[in-house]
């Protein structure tokens, strides 16, 4: 109990780090999904240790969101001079084990069945989410700004804001140069709602509800990251909604980074331990990422074509 443990990690921001230290070693990413691979920056942690304000931050002070889309369009304004760059996006809920689109219509909201789905290069898209063009930087700002308004939030005692889903921003990039290949890149922004403990939380009965839900998930994501790290050949993604929705950014064609968020006061300092071996077991997760190309969505669509008519030959011939 007494023993000390260390901890390994790629950089650690205490309480006197900016916005802009924290982003300065996360930019880098925004290049690579520019260049077409698969990108996702997420951030977990217990309730109230500052998750949503790394991600999205302030007016005055904003955070990684905020500061990717303005890198990302500058990237964008300089590939339009020799191509083609197109940007589009999603922006999803997922709140009490349901996904919800947070850019359709209020009407319609939780009332259109969204299904987690993967292309052929395997990469996770949200079937039946509403996707917006966002030609310019402001665009997306606009539309980052509609979803984020329309998240579930409410007041605890640990935390007078406290988000009660989780947030998924995925932006879509298809950059055209002038011989014609297409390269198709996604950066996927995921603030995560906070494991929380209802004695410490003073929770109503609806968010007890809305707290059990997000546990269970946030346990599900523990599991998952647990078999990927001991190398474990069946990776439990299938077993909640959040698994199957990261599950090309966990151990699959990505580029991950993970922020952890913690606490500095001892009266957390259980949940401060369980994050960082949650962060020390994510570190161990080796990813593959290959760059989305139109070259590669050809290869995949012709072996698609293969199986199909191989399969084919061979009903045909068991039908003889």
């Amino acid at each position: 109990r007494d023993r000390e443990k260390t901890f390994s990690y790629d950089e650690v921001y205490g309480p006197s780090s900016t916005q802009q230290q924290v982003y300065a070693n996360t930019s880098h990413l925004i290049q690579s999904a520019y260049d077409g691979y698969n990108v996702c920056i997420f951030a977990y942690g217990q309730t109230g240790t500052g998750k949503t304000y790394t991600m999205y931050g302030s007016d005055e002070n904003p955070g990684v969101a905020p500061r990717a889309i303005q890198s990302l369009y500058k990237l964008v304004e300089k590939g339009r001079q020799t191509g083609k760059v197109e940007v589009s996006c999603y922006m999803v809920e997922l709140y009490k084990a349901k996904l919800q689109d947070l850019l359709c219509d209020e009407k319609n909201r939780g009332k259109n069945k969204l299904k987690v789905t993967k292309d052929r290069r395997g990469i996770v898209e949200v079937r039946g989410a509403e996707i917006k063009l966002a030609p310019k930087e402001k665009d997306l700002f606009a539309i980052m700004q509609q979803g984020n308004e329309n998240r579930k939030v409410s007041s605890t005692l640990m935390n007078a804001g406290s988000s009660r889903s989780h947030l998924i921003l995925s932006v879509l990039i298809k950059k055209q140069g002038k011989k014609g290949k297409a390269t198709f890149g996604k950066l996927s922004l995921v603030d995560l709602a906070g494991c929380e403990r209802a004695s410490k939380t003073g929770a109503t009965a609806e968010q007890m509800k809305e707290a059990q839900s997000i546990n269970q998930s946030l346990s599900a994501l523990g599991n998952v990251i647990a078999a990927l790290s001991s190398g474990s050949k069946h990776v439990p993604y299938r077993s909640h909604v959040l698994t199957n929705l990261m599950s090309d950014s966990l151990g699959g064609n990505a580029k991950t980074l993970m922020f952890v968020n913690v606490s500095p006061s001892g009266y957390n300092t259980d949940e401060t331990i369980n994050a960082l071996n949650y962060a020390t077991r994510v570190k161990m997760v080796k990813n593959s990422a290959d760059k989305n190309s139109e070259s590669n969505s050809k290869a995949l669509e012709e072996r698609d074509e293969e199986i199909a008519r191989l399969k084919a030959e061979i009903k045909a011939l068991k039908s003889k």
